[in-house]
């Protein structure tokens, strides 16, 4: 435990350091010089030392007040410079973050509350499926979905993640994992796959991973749109391939179960924002925050 005066104490101390003179060190603080001399004289007691020398007038300080003023001044000039930023990132414009469409209905929209209270954040969602340009479009920071990070802009590397078979749970008779066998019987789901950096996770892709190349070619039914195949998948319509984070909250909440342990690799998720960008402080706040989410 740290043994520390109280701090009124201490800004009377620094006020009357700083102005050598204890009358004008109680009208910054909206004190009597009385009021001032009597907190010095407790800091003076509790530390055993004297810190003024108190000629009739003016005041100077002792060798040990000229040790201990900079310290204290310098202390509350950095409280007093924390606060001034917290308070100016409240009242600043929210900072709009850029996301896909999937991502911001099926992760972020579930835990914006959290981030406003925990990393003491105002944010606008813009989602888009299109990538931003962040030099142009007013953008703050976008979450995107790649394999490598880019070099136009400083990248933060959040959470990798798979492709894994979900269906409704009301789709399988005892609850249990399926084999290829069984969930080849199953209507499947697809969905347009809008990143070009990686073939899309088809249900093709997943048997021959799955070391059932010779498979009959399932029948698919296909949306244009990942929200939409997984909410058919969540309504019983059929299995999907989706994105382990996509779902994650689907899987805890039961409304969709993993039926099998064979997945394919995804790509990770990136905070994206320019360098030179004037509030750097709130966006690293929001990165870490984004990070404590995995």
């Amino acid at each position: 435990m740290r043994r520390l005066p109280p701090l009124h104490a201490l800004r009377a101390f620094e006020a009357a350091a700083r102005h050598l003179h204890f009358a004008n060190a109680a009208d910054e603080l909206g004190l009597t010089p009385t009021a001032i001399s009597h907190q010095v004289r407790q800091l003076e007691e509790f530390l055993g030392v004297e810190l003024f020398r108190r000629h009739p007038r003016p005041v100077s300080l002792s060798p040990a007040g000229e040790r201990l003023f900079p310290v204290i001044r310098d202390s509350l000039d950095r409280i007093a410079g924390a606060i001034e930023q917290l308070s100016a990132d409240q009242e600043e414009e929210p900072l709009r973050i850029s996301v896909t469409m999937a991502f911001a209905s099926r992760w972020l929209m579930a835990r914006l509350p959290l981030l406003c209270e925990q990393a003491q954040l105002n944010v606008t969602v813009e989602a888009e499926d299109r990538v931003t340009d962040l030099h142009a479009s007013g953008i703050d920071i976008a979450i995107r979905y790649a394999e490598h990070p880019g070099v136009e802009a400083e990248w933060h590397r959040l959470f990798s993640e798979r492709i894994i078979p979900v269906c409704n749970p009301g789709l399988l008779p005892d609850g249990s994992r399926l084999s290829v066998e069984q969930i080849l019987k199953l209507p499947l789901i697809h969905y347009r796959w809008k990143s070009a950096s990686r073939s899309a996770p088809s249900w093709e892709r997943w048997l021959a991973h799955a070391g059932a190349d010779g498979a009959r070619r399932p029948a698919v039914q296909s949306f244009s749109e990942e929200i939409h195949a997984i909410d058919a998948a969540a309504a019983g319509q059929g299995a999907v391939l989706a994105s382990e984070r996509l779902v994650e909250d689907l899987l805890s909440k039961g409304v969709l179960t993993q039926i099998s342990t064979i997945s394919l690799p995804g790509l990770t998720y990136w905070a994206v924002f320019l360098p030179s960008h004037p509030r750097k402080d709130a966006l690293h706040r929001l990165v870490s925050w984004l990070k404590q989410q995995h």
